[in-house]
């Protein structure tokens, strides 16, 4: 049975209760400068239990650091109350989201099954991290605008060109679609630099969290492409933590 988010919610507040180990505690930087302590998260055991109490130990912590992240670097009044989800349907692939509820609130969504594929605590602190930035940064708007702008700009060529209503229809649905992936690689890549300063923020090690990447298909670099290649993305981490160390970020 597919439980709603507002029931998923509640049961990890209740399993958040129950934990009776945290995991262990990575040494927690202070904000920038080279002297900055990073260490890695040690793996943990896998079974379903030790990843469920991973889990909730992680978002206790980050949940925190990505409000405070988002209070201070919103350019809109957007909402900074995050709300963190499971969706428990069976045989979904690892997977994690950010979208917003009709009222405006942030939400970060998990698959059971990304949350059994993480190897530790690192990985699943900096999926949260980039999937909040994604928020923060106001991605979601901004791929509306370009998708609009898309449909609007090929709907208009095939007006211009004497496309009848449903070629016209066809060239604006295409024009949306390229208009909302033109820029999700840049997008994808902005995520994941945020996301690796709200991880060092909260004492985890967004490079040794990033491995994740190393353990999924490679997206390459096609035109057109959602996500950006795994290098692209390694670096991008590599570089936000530099940057962190050398206290260009706050």
């Amino acid at each position: 049975m597919v439980r709603t988010w507002q029931a998923v919610a509640a049961i990890v507040l209740v399993l958040a209760g129950c934990v009776a180990a945290p995991v262990p505690q990575p040494g927690v930087p202070q904000p920038g400068g080279p002297d900055v302590t990073i260490t890695p998260a040690p793996d943990t055991p896998a079974n379903a239990s030790a990843s469920a109490r991973t889990f909730i130990a992680v978002v206790s912590r980050m949940e925190p650091a990505v409000e405070r992240e988002c209070l201070q670097r919103r350019t809109q009044p957007i909402n900074c109350d995050f709300q963190f989800v499971v969706d428990d349907r069976a045989g979904l692939e690892p997977n994690a989201f950010q979208t917003v509820d009709p009222s405006g609130r942030p939400i970060i969504g998990f698959t059971l099954s990304l949350i059994g594929e993480a190897r530790n605590a690192d990985e699943l602190a900096f999926v949260v991290g980039h999937e909040a930035s994604h928020h923060i940064l106001g991605h979601i708007n901004r791929k509306t605008g370009a998708a609009t702008v898309g449909a609007v700009i090929l709907g208009g060529l095939a007006s211009a060109y004497g496309g009848d209503p449903e070629a016209i229809r066809t060239a604006q649905d295409f024009g949306a679609q390229m208009g909302a992936r033109y820029y999700s690689k840049d997008w994808e890549l902005e995520a994941d630099y945020l996301g690796a300063i709200i991880t060092l923020n909260a004492g985890f090690d967004p490079e040794h969290g990033a491995l994740f990447f190393a353990r999924i298909p490679d997206p390459g670099d096609k035109i057109l492409g959602t996500h950006p290649s795994r290098s692209a993305r390694m670096g991008q981490v590599a570089r936000a933590v530099a940057d962190y160390r050398a206290g260009r970020v706050r």
